[in-house]
């Protein structure tokens, strides 16, 4: 739905920039910024990290860290009230009933010590004068809007007993309940899977188009954008380099830094791939996973919850298998039984013929080495008190290797994942995103694995980025002849990198085989229920057309 005729935007903002602290790479970080959203319309602002996208939002919101970023000069017009002119208290008015903002991850966004239902509450008691049960009613009326599973018994429940979805749920309820003309969605699906995330981008477009709410939806993904954008505002360090109808940018973008974006999303369409034919390095049988199931005095029971039921997989030097699924399909679960972070509680686990599920940590260490771990989050994988050297040289030395020599291997492979040797000097929070990742990925191949394993490695990156570490995990997988165990919600991903692929759901392997046999001919229900909630879909199709 798009603005119609004779409506005025609900906000305007006019050649607004944002001076950064002195000493930053550049002066502003956003500068020159002139778009405007309708009633009942969805403007996507898309660009990778750093474009000055956030920084957009947070400003409409007057929520720029003090004393770090400051609007210089022009104008944000919520219905014609400039916010950049208003006090803290009118803000704070105004935040809620005239303007609200979702965030990329709720659970940090929700209080853990207070129930669902006080929180939406929380924004009625300080916006309204409704009495006690009319707030209630009111709550459990936007939580029932929400599509949210038995809103009564959901309203004295805590965040931590409710799934990622129905956390975002409950952060755009607590963000509609009071009707605001905008609402701003700062990457709300990123760490969703695809399930979920079409869930709550139907979500708010029902919302928008209901209540004639006007959404500033702020991503990276082009796939996203072509799901529910009116109009597409694409930004790059900092300035609007495109904006206009979102069917206008998606069919002629103008600007080579926009078709890279949009080429960027990877197709669902899988090239075809001959088989791998190396030998076994890692297989799984009958695996299980069990958590609880011991009574007070520490006698075994049944486990109450089974996380991984009875899987087995085969990975082959020189293949990758991806294992795809929604959250708590146990995915992770089994890629942490097989790298000996958790134990299994049954089952064979055997890496080069030799079943490591039930050794000791004394008899497990030989064989830590050859099963080495990427995880989703490059902030959180390096220590930012040691240099990216010190982090890469240490496992090898572990096991043996002299410092020079580890040096030079060090070397080496930050030469092959795209960075200078220079940079071993320099610490974690000098470099960006998808350069920490590339030194995670060197890390993880200075032990000289036989099987690596990427646990959402790209999820958190830009699509540009994203694209850039797909391409270097499957050449070192190639240059290394290894094993790569691919853990992915995002199907177009799993599409473009797996030679096979196995679907969990509630802890069972559901479905297994070729990757461009099972995307094109799915048998089970629930796959294809996985394929057709894909965002950019179609995007993906006809960028691999092209």
């Amino acid at each position: 739905m798009t603005t119609s005729e004779g409506n005025g935007p609900v906000l305007s903002i006019r050649d607004l920039a944002v001076a950064l602290p002195a000493g930053a790479d550049r002066r502003y970080a956003v500068e020159g910024v002139s778009f405007d959203v309708g009633p009942g319309e969805i403007v996507c602002v898309v660009g990778e990290s750093g474009s000055g996208k956030s920084v957009t939002a947070f400003s409409v919101m007057g929520l720029l860290a003090k004393g770090e970023l400051a609007a210089e000069r022009g104008e944000i017009l919520l219905e014609g009230e400039d916010v950049l002119k208003a006090s803290p208290e009118r803000l704070r008015d105004l935040r809620g009933t005239r303007m609200a903002m979702i965030f990329q991850e709720p659970a940090t966004a929700l209080n853990p010590v207070m129930t669902i239902g006080d929180q939406i509450d929380e924004v009625l008691q300080i916006h309204t004068t409704l009495s006690p049960a009319e707030r209630r009613e009111k709550v459990i009326a936007i939580m029932e809007a929400m599509h949210l599973p038995d809103p009564q018994a959901l309203y004295d429940r805590y965040p931590h007993q409710l799934s990622g979805g129905q956390r975002q749920r409950v952060m755009i309820a607590a963000a509609m309940v009071l009707d605001p003309v905008i609402l701003i969605a700062d990457e709300p699906t990123t760490a969703l899977d695809v399930t979920t995330q079409a869930q709550i981008l139907q979500l708010i477009k029902e919302m928008q188009e209901r209540r004639r709410t006007g959404v500033l939806f702020i991503t990276h993904d082009f796939g996203v954008v072509a799901e529910i954008a009116d109009k597409v505002v694409v930004m790059r360090h900092g300035a609007i380099v495109e904006q206009g109808p979102a069917a206008e940018i998606f069919a002629n973008p103008k600007v080579d830094y926009t078709r890279m974006l949009i080429a960027s999303v990877p197709s669902l369409e899988p090239p075809s791939r001959e088989p791998a034919m190396g030998p076994v390095a890692v297989e799984t049988h009958d695996l299980v996973k069990g958590y609880g199931g011991k009574s007070w005095l520490g006698r075994a029971t049944q486990p109450a919850f089974l996380a991984a039921k009875d899987v087995n997989l085969v990975v082959r030097r020189g293949e990758t298998l991806g294992i795809v699924g929604e959250s708590g399909s146990g995915k992770s679960t089994v890629a942490r039984c097989i790298v000996r972070l958790v134990d299994p509680t049954s089952g064979a686990i055997e890496i080069a013929g030799t079943d490591i599920a039930g050794l000791s940590t004394r008899a497990l260490r030989p064989y830590r080495r050859r099963v080495q771990m990427v995880f989703q989050d490059p902030y959180r994988s390096l220590n930012p008190r040691r240099t990216v050297g010190a982090s890469v040289m240490e496992g090898a030395m572990n096991f043996g290797l002299s410092h020079e020599d580890a040096l030079a291997r060090a070397q080496r492979l930050m030469g092959l994942v795209g960075l200078s040797p220079d940079a071993l000097d320099r610490y974690p929070h000098q470099f960006s995103g998808g350069q920490r990742q590339r030194i995670a990925i060197a890390r993880a191949l200075a032990m000289e694995p036989d099987v690596l394993i990427a646990d959402e490695a790209v999820s958190a990156l830009d699509v540009s980025v994203q694209k850039q570490v797909l391409e270097l995990l499957d050449q070192v997988k190639r240059e290394f002849d290894l094993a790569l165990l691919f853990i992915t919600h995002d199907l177009r991903v799993a599409a473009q990198i797996c030679d096979r692929i196995a679907v969990m759901r509630r802890g069972e392997v559901v479905e297994e085989g070729p990757t461009r046999e099972l995307f094109l001919n799915p048998r089970h229900e629930y796959t294809r229920t996985l394929l057709a909630a894909a965002p950019g879909r179609h995007l993906g199709h006809a960028v691999a057309a092209e």
